[in-house]
Order: structure tokens, then sequence, then C-alpha cells
């Protein structure tokens, strides 16, 4: 299969802030990437001036712009105060935040965004605007999550769910290779969706599990061929809950990666996730890396 999308050592980081703490995290963690990849930091705050003009006045509009202004300009000294000689340019947008970042993306890469924006109280939840961004995103989007006094492990965590996962496979490899650290392939099924519910069928689960791991083996042994100074580890997993053992393998990782799963025409809104991407992206413990998925994938809902 062919990508779509640049490497990440060619694509530079976009960065949303909103002025949250959440924010400022995924800022400084989109700062390191970029320095990982030798590419520029793009910081992007969506001021949605265009949608309040109708409603307030110049006075209010030209505050919210030298807030934002204000925001930036604190946002780009802080990543470059920690990541010396780091290129780091800043946009203060017209537009939503959502538009202002797909826009962003567009023209540079990969988009990173906080766990919670403004207003957010649930810290174990990812916020509507990450959400948004996600499900309807054209590049990669990574979502900044478990980051705060977690000590890095040295493992990049890819989530294989057939052949065709081999382009993302690929891209976690990159993302591992630059950090000097390994790759572990995870291909996880459902138990009850390979079987049925009915008892009676789970005496073919030996030969089930069988296909699932030559499936899982076939994209690692694509990954070592193309990565041979990689180390790569495989692991096939049955579950009654694929997001669940997802979510536990995030535990000790530095990167989760993962293909988005879109259903036909919802794109633009959270329903453009699957039901296990979506509980991924609320739950994991360590950033989650989402690359949207086209062509013969795209109705694909897990």
């Amino acid at each position: 299969m062919e990508s779509t999308f640049r490497t990440p050592d060619t694509s530079s980081v976009v960065v949303g802030v909103d002025g949250s703490k959440a924010a400022r995290t995924a800022a400084l963690w989109a700062a390191a990437e970029a320095r990982r990849r030798n590419r520029p930091l793009h910081i992007v705050h969506g001021a949605d001036t265009d949608g309040r003009a109708l409603y307030v006045g110049a006075e209010t509009l030209e505050r919210v712009r030298a807030n934002g202004r204000e925001l930036l300009d604190e946002t780009a000294k802080a990543v470059s105060d920690a990541y010396p000689g780091l290129r780091v340019s800043t946009e203060l947008s017209r537009s939503d935040a959502v538009s202002s970042l797909h826009r962003a993306g567009g023209l540079h890469g990969t988009v990173v965004v906080g766990s919670r924006g403004l207003g957010g109280f649930d810290s174990l939840m990812l916020g509507s605007i990450g959400l948004d961004v996600a499900g309807a995103a054209t590049t990669p989007v990574v979502v900044v999550r478990g980051t705060e006094g977690a000590e890095e492990t040295g493992t990049v965590l890819a989530a294989v769910r057939d052949e065709r996962d081999l382009l993302y496979a690929r891209y976690a490899a990159c993302e591992a290779q630059l950090r000097k650290g390994y790759l572990r392939l995870l291909h996880v099924w459902n138990i009850l969706q390979s079987v049925g519910l009915v008892v009676s069928m789970l005496d073919g689960v030996d030969e089930i599990a069988g296909a699932h791991a030559e499936t899982l083996n076939a994209v690692g042994v694509a990954v070592r061929e193309e990565f041979p100074d990689l180390e790569v580890r495989a692991d096939a997993e049955k579950s009654v809950s694929v997001a669940g053992v997802l979510v536990e393998a995030s535990r000790h990782a530095d990167l989760l990666v993962m293909g988005g799963r879109r259903a036909p025409g919802a794109l633009g809104t959270t329903r453009s996730l699957g039901r296990a991407t979506h509980s991924v992206l609320h739950h994991a413990h360590c950033p989650v890396l989402l690359i949207p998925r086209t062509g013969i994938d795209f109705g694909s809902r897990s």
C-alpha cells in the first residue's frame, strides 16, 4: 500500500493552544516531537473572530485578538526556552479552532492537540475540540495524554487489525526509530465478534486464533524487512474489549499509533470515529497518534 502521508521525519508539527494546561502540555510534547524530526513547530490559536463578529463589538474582538497574540507569544517562549534552536512559528487564526488546525495540518503535517480544552472538568475524557479535530482529520493527529510525570519506556505501540494496517505499522516504525526505541505490534481480536454469542461455537477458537496470528505475523515480517535495525515485537491477544486491551497496553508505551476508523457520510462528527478508537482516545495512558483511513478502509467502523 502506498502512503498518502508524509513520513514522520519529513512532516512538520502543528499544535493548537487555547490557554489551558492541557494545551500547554501538548505544546511542549509537540516541541519535543518537532525536535526529534528536525522539523519546525507551528503554534496555532483559533480565535474565531469571524464567528463572533456578528455578536460582539469591535473592542471585544480586538481584546480577543490581543489575548490570542499574548498566548502565542508566551507559548512560543516556553517551547523555545525548553528546546533552544527549535524553529517556531505562530498563527493567530480568525477561524474556529477545528477549522484552523485542519487547514494548518494540510499545510504542515501532523496536528497535536491536548486532552482537554478550556472549560474541561474531567481529566479522563477528551474534549470536543480534540474529538472534532480527530474525527474529520485528513492528516495525522496526536492527542496528548498521560505525559505528566511519566517516564519514557522506549516503546512505540501500534494497533494492528489486519494486513491493511501495514501502512500504519510502518509509520509507527518510523516513530520508534526516531525515538531510538522499539516497536510493539499489538493485534487484538474480539472473541465474541469472531465466534458469535453461541457458546457452542467456541470450539473453533483455536482455529480462529491461528488465523489472527497469521495476520499479525504477515505485518511483522514486512516491517522487519523494511526496518532491519529496529527491534519489533508482535503480540496477539483475544478479549471481549479491543479498546480495553489497547488502553491497558498504553500504560507501557510512549506513543500509541492506530489507524482511524470512519463510517461513510459521518465526517466532521464524533461518530466518524469507531467505538474502539473513540474509547482509546478518551482513556489512553500515553499520547495517541491517529492516522486517518481512506479508500477501501473508509467504511470500517471498528
